[in-house]
This record gives structure tokens, sequence and C-alpha cells, in this order.
């Protein structure tokens, strides 16, 4: 590799080295097998049997342990009645063995076995999950552990692994389509949600106001319901055999779907030696944020007396479990106190923020990053503004973008290794809770200035209202190839414009994250990037293949926010009766939902089926005083916030009467205005426009208040009126509240001034 100069072989050995272009034991490495089974199991995690996946029966799977240098063959036996796959993830190794089906290894069908094999040329603490839809949350995942060939420079006398996990005893399917509905529940139910009347309590409507005319309900951290919080498959587990005295490497991977955890200690303050299963300078800390699917290694004393917790807090404070190292009384470690999102909204309305970047663009093809950059998100004055840059050709895709016609500023923010990058904040939190600046390389791993440069920046995007998530606008179904270039380096900017963190993955890559410590900056697999903040990383292109990247939010991922990177090498041609549709397809599923209301004065069902642009609806009114209304409509959006529907309207035409039905066609738009107000603007067949807006609020924990208007004015363009006649409208409305009982009942009381007052419950299903 004739262009570096200043990599060191440390660096080296990860970026080159590890070039995974030939497949097989070519070195005659010594061989250690394994076959490893998943199966659907039942268990009690949490109070009630349910149905789960598992890898040889148990939750976490097996632990794999291998030394650096023997050469890998696992077998992997589906024992389901539907697909699996087996993804190892941080390890570098053959494209064909990463695990990603139908992208680049074929699914494990029922009652089939897979042959995974490849050479083991690093060593750390790792992990491997299914990456087949949900099945990672049903229990499909374990510890991957390599032991170096030399001696570390750390001493420890033993050795402990962690694996973190969530769990929910609801099939995980059924968890994504609840999301795709935007129902509350889940947040009613941890205590995390802030109903209107606490807002106001805190001071916070001036806020609550500022984030409803971004379309936003307010600052959110996780978006899931868990019951519990395991380590290695517990609530609460011990480990007596630990002595005093004895130094503990503590392995701890987070194999959770959806959760970030807060991890403390208690006792002497624990030494970090390990991040993403490569050694960095250690360093004495105790409160540290773990994102999902991120592995840190510590040293842990055993106190001559009491015993250690290591405890972790789900990063929204709904939750937590603990560990226990040694015998006596417990040495407890700190507490971490739940977050104010009041507060965290307060204080994100006072500043200069642009939140509401579209999760579905409009023209997914068009080239809008910088714009979408300029207009959302933070305004700061490091980063580069690209705004006014010229485009000759404004709709090539994001992977075609040349560089080289950068201006001299721009090129100069894209050097390898920055003139001073001790003080370059681009790619740098400013909450240090979440930046990345205590990890520090053991050795250089900045890449030689002589290397070109390709720069790429990648808009995280999402929509809680739909739950679209995406990159730059563009859900994965709708995304073109990321191009990555042999031989150069690849600096992405992953510059997030949601209120969600975002554990971004890359497949078959360990990458640079710059940070204060410069040319030290630490190598990682995987990246937490905060709320409304950008965070940069950069890896030299020595692979071939395809390697998709995606947040590891397993229900993001699902809901499109992942993208491939390819080298544009042929595909392998034991891949042709796997197509990638199948896996694009996964995260651009039809979600089905309906709710039925039954009252006293009325009953009305509603349902849906929605895919990300394309959404079906079905809706029917009948009052106890003979008025009935249904309506079949589809819907196309263009973008987040607009669709156009097409559809038929079927009404009684006499007031308390079913003897005269009238059906018409109806034609219009629907609109989320800012301020999260429904529009509905329409045209029927007889020519007669109309206007409705709808609006729900919780103002109190479980209370919502909702309310509809709709005016519909006839100028007998079509209808005949009589001859002292010339206009007539119609004007609906109501208004209500709705308690939420559980996730799937309700009560309501409303009065509608078509069949007037009265109570009942509502049905979701």
């Amino acid at each position: 590799m004739k262009h570096f100069i200043t990599v060191l072989v440390f660096a080296l050995s990860l970026q080159t080295a590890f070039s995974q272009s030939l497949e097989g034991n070519i070195d005659n490495l010594p061989v250690k097998e394994y076959t490893i089974n998943v199966k659907e199991i039942t268990v009690n995690k949490v109070g009630k049997s349910v149905k789960a996946m598992s890898i040889d029966g148990t939750i976490p799977g097996t632990t794999l342990e291998f030394n650096e240098g023997e050469y890998a063959v696992i077998y992997v036996k589906n024992e389901m009645e539907v697909e699996t796959s087996m993804h190892w993830h941080g390890l570098l190794l053959p494209n064909f063995y990463d695990g990603v089906p139908y992208l680049t290894t074929p699914p494990i069908r029922p009652g089939e076995t897979l042959k995974y094999e490849f050479p083991i040329k690093q060593a750390g603490t790792y992990w491997y999950h299914s990456h087949t839809m949900l099945q990672e949350q049903r229990g499909v995942f374990g510890a991957f552990i390599i032991h170096p060939k030399k001696k570390e420079s750390f001493e420890y006398d033993k050795e402990l692994v962690l694996m973190l996990s969530d769990w929910t005893n609801e099939n995980p399917m059924n968890v994504l389509r609840n999301l795709k509905r935007g129902n509350e529940w889940y947040g009613i139910k941890k205590g995390t949600s802030t109903p209107l009347n606490r807002v106001i309590a805190q001071g916070g409507f001036g806020a609550q106001l500022n984030f409803w005319k971004q379309r936003m309900e307010g600052a959110d951290i996780a978006d899931i319901y868990y019951p519990t919080f395991l380590i290695n498959g517990e609530n609460n587990v011990e480990y007596p055999e630990f002595k005093p005295g004895e130094k503990v490497r503590i392995r701890i991977v987070n194999g959770s779907a959806s959760t970030s955890f807060w991890m403390t200690f208690g006792g002497e303050m624990p030494t970090l030696v390990s991040a993403d299963g490569l050694n960095v300078v250690p360093i004495k800390k105790n409160k540290t944020f773990i994102a999902i699917a991120e592995a840190y290694d510590y040293i842990v004393t055993i106190p001559e007396e009491g015993k250690v917790e290591f405890k972790i807090v789900a990063q929204d404070g709904s939750g937590g479990t603990s560990a226990y190292l040694g015998t006596g009384n417990v040495l407890h470690a700190e507490e971490i106190t739940r977050p104010d999102k009041i507060a965290m909204m307060k204080s994100m309305a006072k500043m200069d923020m642009k939140m509401g970047a579209p999760a579905l663009k409009y023209r997914p093809n068009k080239d809008e990053r910088f714009e979408m950059r300029a207009k959302y998100g933070m305004k700061m004055n490091a980063d580069m503004d690209h705004s006014d840059m010229k485009m000759e050709d404004q709709n090539m895709s994001h992977s075609e973008m040349d560089h080289s016609t950068m201006n001299a500023s721009e090129m100069s923010a894209m050097d390898s290794e920055p003139k001073d990058e001790m003080s370059n904040t681009k790619g740098m939190s400013s909450n240090a809770d979440y930046n990345y600046d205590y990890l520090k390389s053991k050795e250089k791993t900045a890449f030689s200035k002589d290397i070109p440069v390709t720069e790429i920046l990648l808009n995280l995007t999402g929509n809680m209202q739909r739950y679209i998530w995406s990159m730059n606008g563009v859900p994965l179904s709708e995304s073109d190839n990321i191009n990555i270039k042999g031989d150069q380096v690849t600096r992405i900017t992953l510059n997030n414009l949601t209120m969600m963190h975002h554990p971004m993955h890359l497949h078959g890559h360990f990458f640079r994250v710059l940070n204060k410590n410069g040319a030290y900056s630490p190598l990682k697999h995987t990246v937490n990037v905060p709320p409304m903040e950008s965070v940069t990383l950069e890896f030299y292109g020595d692979e071939y293949g395809d390697w998709i990247f995606h947040c590891h939010v397993l229900y993001h991922m699902m809901g499109g926010m992942a993208s491939v990177l390819s080298y544009g090498t042929p595909r392998d041609p034991r891949m042709k009766d796997f197509p990638v549709s199948n896996i694009i397809e996964e995260t651009n599923k039809f979600y089905t939902w309906g709710t039925l209301d039954v009252a006293s004065h009325k009953s009305e069902l509603n349902l849906v089926a929605s895919d990300f642009r394309n959404q079906f609806n079905v809706s029917a009114e009948y009052g106890w005083n003979k008025n009935l209304e249904a309506e079949f409509t589809y819907e196309r959006y263009l973008f987040d916030f607009l669709r156009v529907f097409g559809g038929v309207n079927v009404e009684n035409e006499i007031d308390e009467s079913l003897d005269e039905i009238e059906t018409t066609a109806v034609l219009g738009v629907r609109y989320l205005t800012p301020f999260l107000f429904n529009l509905d603007v329409r045209m029927d067949s007889n020519l007669r426009p109309q206007i409705g807006i709808s609006r729900e609020i919780m103002i109190f924990p479980r209370t919502v208040l909702f309310g509809e208007y709709e005016y519909q004015a006839d100028f007998g363009w079509v209808t005949d009126f009589s001859a002292d006649e010339n206009y007539r409208s119609e004007t609906v409305w109501n208004v209500g509240l709705e308690y939420f009982l559980s996730r799937d009942f309700s009560l309501t009381a409303s009065y509608d001034n078509r069949f007037g007052t009265g109570g009942g419950v509502s049905f979701r299903f």
C-alpha cells in the first residue's frame, strides 16, 4: 500500500491486512469449529410465558470463543419455521460471510444449515446476531470473544462477559406496528410522556409551542416500553466466584434492540481498556454511556470487603438492572437520575435550532443534502456550509458527487490529517456526556495526506408520527448505493437532524472517529450520533463488495435508516438466486391497524394499511339516530407532510333516515400543518368543496383531548337547487376526551353535532 506514509502498524493491520478478498484457509491456520442451533423456545423473563427465539436454547446464546490466528468454522442450523441469518458484528471477514441475507449471504431457510468460515485476524470483544427482520429482539444474539496472540499490556486475573439486552413480551412486529400508528401508549406506560399539564406546570408551554410549530410533539429519548432489562439474560445477577483483590476483565456488549444505557460501578474506580474490541489508552472512568451494539472492556478490582455493583440504567431512566461481583455487603454504583424531558425541550427551544427535516423527500433522487444541513439542525460556525454550492447536475445521487470541484476552503477541511486536529470540532459532540474524547488509540490511526479523500455527508432524518427513518430524507427502499472508491479515504459526516440518538454501524470495516485526540482518534465499528449533532468518521477503502451501513436501533433500521456502501465490484455469483430487493423490501412492508369505537351515541370503525408512500383508509360512522357515513380512500405521500388522495364516500342524504344513500367520488390533499393540525381539503364528484381540520393533544397523563371540524359548501354546480336557493352548506364537528386504560383499550366521551353526547370504549387492533 504505497500511499501509506504515516500510518503505523496498528492502523495498517486493521485497515489493510484485514482486507478479506480471499476466502478459505489459505494459510493453513488451526481450525476451531462450532455448531449453533437457532430455535424457538418458551421463556418467562418477566411475569409471562411467551414464545421467543434463541441460540442453542438460551438467551443470550452460546458465547463463541476463539484465539487470534485460528480459522473459524461455524455451522448455523435453522430449527425454526422461518428464515434466519447470522451477522458477526465487528468482525472483519470475507464479504460473503458477513451475514446480511440477500445482500451478502444467503438466508438460512427452515431446516437448513449454513457454514460460515473465516480467519480470525483480530482480538477483542464482539458479538453476533440475526440480521433477519426483528429476530434480534426475540433473542437471537450472543457474545463473540477473541483472545489475543500476545499478552495484553494490562493485567487481570479473570474475565467475565456481560451481554446487556432489553426485553418485551410483545411480538416485536406488533411493537413496530404500534410505533407506525403513532400510539402514545409506550410513553404513558413507562412514565416518560410529557402531557400538557406537566409542561405548563414546569413553565415549558412556550417551548412546547416551539416544538409544535416545527411539527414535533416534544423531546424524545426512547420509543418502546420494556418491562425489564437484562444482563446475561437475567434481571439482577450474582457472580460470587470472584475473590477479594482479583482483577477482573469485564467484557460488556450492548446487545439491546433499542436501548442505550448508562453504566456505573460501585467500589474502586474501574479502568476502561478497550472499545469495540480494540485496546485504547487505559483511562479511569466510571459513568459511561454505551450505545446499542457497542462494546467496552473494563478492569475491575474486587474489594477486600463487599461486592461490586455494576449497574445499567436505560437512557430514558425507565428501568435498569445490576450485576454483582464478589461477596458481602454491596458497594453501590452511582444512581443515574431520570432525564427531565421538559427541561430538555426548554433548553432546545432557546437554541438556534430548526427541527422537522423530512424523512421522506418529495424527490428522493435529487441531491439536497447540503441544503438540508443548512436549513435544519444546529447552526455551527465550524461546519462547512455547502448550501451555496453550485451543482452541474442537481439530480445526481449523493453517491455520484464529485468533490474535486470544491473550493480551497472546503478542501482544507477534507485534509486526511488536519493541521490542527486537536482543535477541530467537526464531528465532536458539544455534550461531554456523549462524545468520544475519552477514547484515545494506543497507536496513530491517521492516514497520510497523500491519500485522496472523498467526503460524504449523511443527514440522519426521521418522522416520529409515521415512524420512518432515513438518511438525507431517503429511506433504504428509495436510496442508491453509496459508491466507495478503492485505495482512497472515505470521510463520512453523520449529521443528526432528529431528536433521537442513532448508533450507526458499518459492516466489514473499522473507522476512525475524529475527536480531540487527533492522529490518535479511536477506531470503532459503531458510533453513536447524539440528537442535533454531528460526528465524523473515516476509513481507507480496501475492501470489495457491498456492505450495509445502518442505525442499530433495530426499529429505526426496519423503518428505513440504512444504506449500502458499494465498492462497485461484481456481485458474488453464489447470490444469483437471492435478490437484493428482498432485504430492501423488509424495511418497506405494509403495516395494518385499526380502531373500533363503540359509544352510546355512535360507533366508528377506522382501518389503515400503509407503507412509506402508499396508504389505504377505510372509515365508517354510524349514529344510533340513523346517520351513516363511510369512506374508502387511497393516498400517496409526496413527502412527510403532504399526500394526495382519491376515493369514494357514502352517506345518507336525509337526516335520521337510511332510505336514500348517496355515493360520490372524492379527490383532495391532506397536509400536516405546523402545530400538528391535520388538514383535509377535497372536492367530490358533485363539485362540492370541503375543508376539514383535526387535532389531538395529551392534556393529562393517559388523557387525550381531540376535536374535528368539517365544512362543506354546495354552489349548485351539479346539484339542482330550487329557484330561491343558490347555496347550501353542511358543518360537522365533534370534541371529546379519551382515557387510555392499556395499549389496546380506552374510555371515551364526546359530543358530535350530528349524534349528540355519549360515552363508550375504544378498541385498537
